[in-house]
């Protein structure tokens, strides 16, 4: 497994492993993102988009070997997720459902792959713990989603999802 693999595995584990939204809120890849990562999607692409208006925007690529019974796995053309990775998911009852930050992406409060625990904490005071030890908050601007951060030992951020709060991809 690669480590961007390895990223995106822990961090469906994160969520698998009990992140309740409900009243609450990478390795290297080809090109780096310019934008905001957030607070509605990213690259073009909206949280809740359907499969088909996603599609229609010409800006993602479906990668059949993630597809699971409830979702499919794609990624974004202008950032690559590599060969054992996606960009985002897209649920078959809720649309694009979960999306991670391309490399070089930043959240609205300046948030991006690199960032210490420390800064995450200052930008996102309502940050919370799941039960897997990794933190979440909820989006602001968009109280349907939230953001899922993975934290290595160094307490630095090393993957960022935007996903919706009733997403059906991860858990």
């Amino acid at each position: 497994m690669t480590p961007h693999t390895t990223a995106r595995a822990a961090l469906a584990a994160t969520l698998a492993a009990g992140l309740l939204l409900a009243g609450t809120a990478p390795a290297a890849q080809a090109a780096t993102a310019k934008g905001t990562f957030g607070p509605h999607g990213y690259g073009g692409v909206r949280l809740g988009m359907s499969a088909k208006a996603a599609k229609a925007t010409g800006k993602i690529r479906y990668k059949r070997a993630f597809d699971s019974t409830t979702c499919t796995g794609w990624e974004l053309k202008a950032h690559p997720a590599g060969k054992d990775a996606v960009g985002l998911y897209i649920s078959k009852k809720r649309g694009v459902a979960m999306i991670f930050a391309p490399k070089g992406a930043r959240t609205p409060a300046g948030i991006g792959v690199g960032a210490t625990l420390t800064s995450l904490k200052k930008a996102y005071p309502g940050l919370r713990t799941a039960a897997s030890g990794y933190p979440y908050a909820k989006v602001p601007g968009n109280p349907k989603a939230y953001y899922a951060f993975l934290v290595n030992a160094k307490n630095r951020v090393y993957e960022i999802a935007l996903a919706l709060n009733t997403q059906d991809c991860a858990n």
